[in-house]
C-alpha cells in the first residue's frame, strides 16, 4: 500500500471540481486536487521514488511498488512555457517524500489567466484502488491525500 501525501499546502477540492474535463472526469486517473496557497511555494514529492517525467508545470514520481503519481501544477499551465516555474530536480533523480521538486507562484499563474488548482493523480489506477481520498478541507504539504492499494 502506498500513501500519497500532498505536494502543496492549500485546500483540497477533489478532482470533480477541477476546471478541466480531462482531470474532472478522472480520465488521467483517480485522485484529488489542491487549490494552493497564493504565495511562492515548493511543490514537493508526494511519495519516495524516481522522477520519471519532468516538465516545468508537472512531474511524475514512481515509487518502489511501481505506482506513478502525477502532480500537475495548475490547469493549462503548459501554455506558460515554463514561465514562473523553477525545476529543483531532474528527470531520473531519486526523491524522498517531502523533497522540493518545483518552485512556483500560484498567484502569478492566476494573474496569467490560468487556474492554479493542482490535480494529484494516481496514474493507471482504478478508482477502487484508492482509499481515504481527501476531497475537502485545508491541507498542509505532507498531509495524507489517499492510499493506493
Amino acid at each position: 500500500m502506498t500513501t500519497v501525501t500532498s505536494p502543496l499546502a492549500g485546500r483540497a477540492v477533489g478532482l470533480a471540481n477541477v476546471p478541466d474535463p480531462v482531470f474532472a472526469g478522472a480520465m488521467v486517473g483517480p485522485g484529488t486536487a489542491i487549490d494552493p496557497v497564493r504565495e511562492v511555494t515548493d511543490a514537493v514529492a508526494p511519495v519516495d521514488g524516481v522522477v520519471v517525467s519532468m516538465h516545468p508545470h508537472a512531474f511524475v514520481v514512481v515509487d518502489a511498488d511501481g505506482h506513478g503519481v502525477l502532480t500537475h501544477l495548475g490547469i493549462d499551465t503548459v501554455q506558460l512555457n515554463g514561465e514562473g516555474f523553477e525545476l529543483l530536480v531532474s528527470k531520473g533523480d531519486t526523491v524522498t517524500r517531502g523533497q522540493a521538486v518545483i518552485r512556483w507562484n500560484p498567484a502569478e499563474v492566476e494573474k496569467a489567466g490560468k487556474s492554479p488548482i493542482s490535480p494529484i493523480v494516481a496514474l493507471e489506477a482504478s478508482a477502487d484502488a484508492l482509499a481515504g481520498v481527501t476531497e475537502s478541507g485545508d491541507v498542509a504539504g505532507g498531509d495524507a491525500l489517499f492510499t493506493w492499494n
